[in-house]
């Protein structure tokens, strides 16, 4: 243990050396691990794993646009040196991040929420912001720390070793929520980004309002980066608007662009929600149409989608289970991957059929590999496995439940139940089935937004979310040849 103390304290002393940078919107020295090399090598590495969880969205004109805006409001930045690429994400969680060293992101989710340019410029100079006050590499440095600590509890708790490079990523995306100074000081740097590059920033606020109404509609649940550790949206909202007509009065921009009617023509058709084609779920069974397989989700499980995987959990958190696509030409080279790629043992592995699909089935346990002293601790947290690999559709597919040894016999049936029940999808309905797109329509007379939507036959238990969709209350009063969104198929 003596040798592990050593490195981890020589590791940790390299770390405090030149550890101090000038901030490039303050121009003040602060605490940073990490070159800005270090930053841009960073960004390089996560952008190609980004876009393969969550897929880039397949729209060209709003690809072109994030680009053409991300770049001109890039140079009128505190680091134009760098080489910013912005990116859709192919992704209904309303949202927009940035990475270190320049690396952008809007979801078609956040996107089809806006309903001006200027609110899209106001988050875009936001998460520019990010970037430019080096938050993200600030939090990076923060995640090195912590992953020093990771390294301390990968020599205490080696039964845990496989998932390393997991957990870092866990702990790198926990530090990524910035702190109420960095979110300030970001909503500084949009508005004055935005307003230089001529929008009024005034709009950003209002989109901060139908933010905080999404989160409370959904229950507190799957809050974006924007409000995470944020100022009340009361507070935000009154500093954003008084910083707006300060530029505005600083700039003489006496008619910034707002450019309400082109934005909203450009998203007609952005899909909105779920992308049935990616997978969906529906009365507790995960379909997907384009892979053409279905299988059912444990009752009471949450689950979560990508286009990379599918992970279902219970609310205890004691298991898990995850669809992926295995490597591999045949069932029996899939599983020696696997079983090499997480030093697995394998304590049983029979060939099946499930629902007349060619399957291996094994059942397996983490290769100890801790010293004899804390074989203890390794037999209280070592981890069990069911893994089913199917050979289907020209594919080969890795399902496992995981729990650790002590709670698996109490998961396994919950996992059998699931793995034995995958099968192919020949139900037309489901395989045929269309996503929801925001369509853009024309009020043909003054009326309140309820009876707009009312005449587009919008269903009353979805009133509010168009409300919110549209950033209106349901009472406002709409002039004739406004236009407003609405979902359909």
């Amino acid at each position: 243990m003596k040798k592990y103390i050593a490195i981890c304290f020589t590791f940790c002393s390299m770390l405090l050396l030149d550890s101090c940078a000038k901030n490039p919107v303050t121009g003040k020295r602060e605490f940073m691990f990490i070159s800005e090399e270090q930053e841009i090598a960073m960004g390089k590495e996560a952008d190609p794993q980004i876009v393969s969880e969550f897929g880039l969205y397949d729209n060209a004109t709003l690809q072109n646009f994030i680009k053409e805006k991300g770049q001109q409001m890039a140079k009128i930045s505190h680091r134009n040196n760098l080489q910013y690429e912005f990116r859709v994400l192919d992704s209904p969680v309303i949202n927009a991040f940035a990475v270190p060293g320049g690396y952008v992101y809007f979801t078609r989710g956040i996107l089809a929420h806006f309903n001006n340019e200027a609110q899209f410029a106001g988050v875009l100079g936001h998460e520019i912001g990010h970037v430019a006050a080096r938050h993200t590499a600030q939090q990076q440095s923060k995640s090195v720390l912590a992953q020093g600590a990771l390294i301390v509890g990968m020599v205490v708790s080696p039964e845990f070793g496989q998932f390393a490079e997991a957990a870092s990523q866990g702990v790198g995306l926990l530090f990524l929520k910035f702190g109420r100074d960095a979110e300030r000081e970001s909503d500084r740097l949009g508005v004055e980004y935005s307003s230089k590059i001529g929008y009024d920033a005034q709009y950003m606020a209002d989109f901060f309002q139908t933010l905080h109404r999404q989160q409370v509609a959904a229950g507190g649940e799957e809050i974006p980066d924007f409000l995470s550790t944020h100022p009340s949206p009361e507070d935000r909202y009154a500093t954003v608007q008084q910083l707006a007509a300060e530029w505005k009065q600083k700039l003489s921009l006496t008619s910034p662009q707002v450019n309400r009617n082109n934005y909203l023509r450009m998203i007609d058709g952005i899909v909105y929600g779920e992308d049935p084609k990616q997978g969906f779920v529906e009365s507790s069974v995960f379909y997907h149409p384009e892979l053409k397989f279905q299988f059912p989700v444990p009752n009471g499980w949450q689950h979560q989608n990508s286009p990379t995987q599918f992970q279902m959990a219970p609310k205890d958190g004691k298991a898990i289970m995850n669809l992926t696509l295995a490597a591999g030409s045949s069932l029996s080279a899939a599983a020696q991957q696997l079983v090499q790629q997480y030093q697995l043992e394998v304590l049983e592995s029979k060939n099946v059929t499930v629902n007349n699909i060619q399957a291996l089935a094994m059942v397996v346990d983490q290769k100890p590999q801790q010293q004899q002293q804390q074989q203890q601790q390794q037999q209280q947290q070592a981890i069990r496995g069911l893994i089913y690999l199917y050979q289907y559709g020209g594919n080969i597919y890795n399902l496992m439940g995981i729990s650790t040894q002590t709670d698996f016999n109490n998961y396994a049936p919950a996992f059998q139940a699931t793995m034995q029940a995958f099968k192919a999808l020949t139900d037309t309905e489901k395989l045929n089935r269309q996503p929801e797109r925001v369509r853009v329509k024309t009020v043909a007379q003054a009326t309140t937004l309820t009876q707009a939507l009312q005449n587009y036959k919008v269903a009353s238990n979805r009133m509010e979310e168009m409300a919110i969709l549209n950033g209106m209350q349901l009472s406002d009063r709409l002039e004739k040849g406004t236009l407003i969104k609405v979902i359909e198929k």
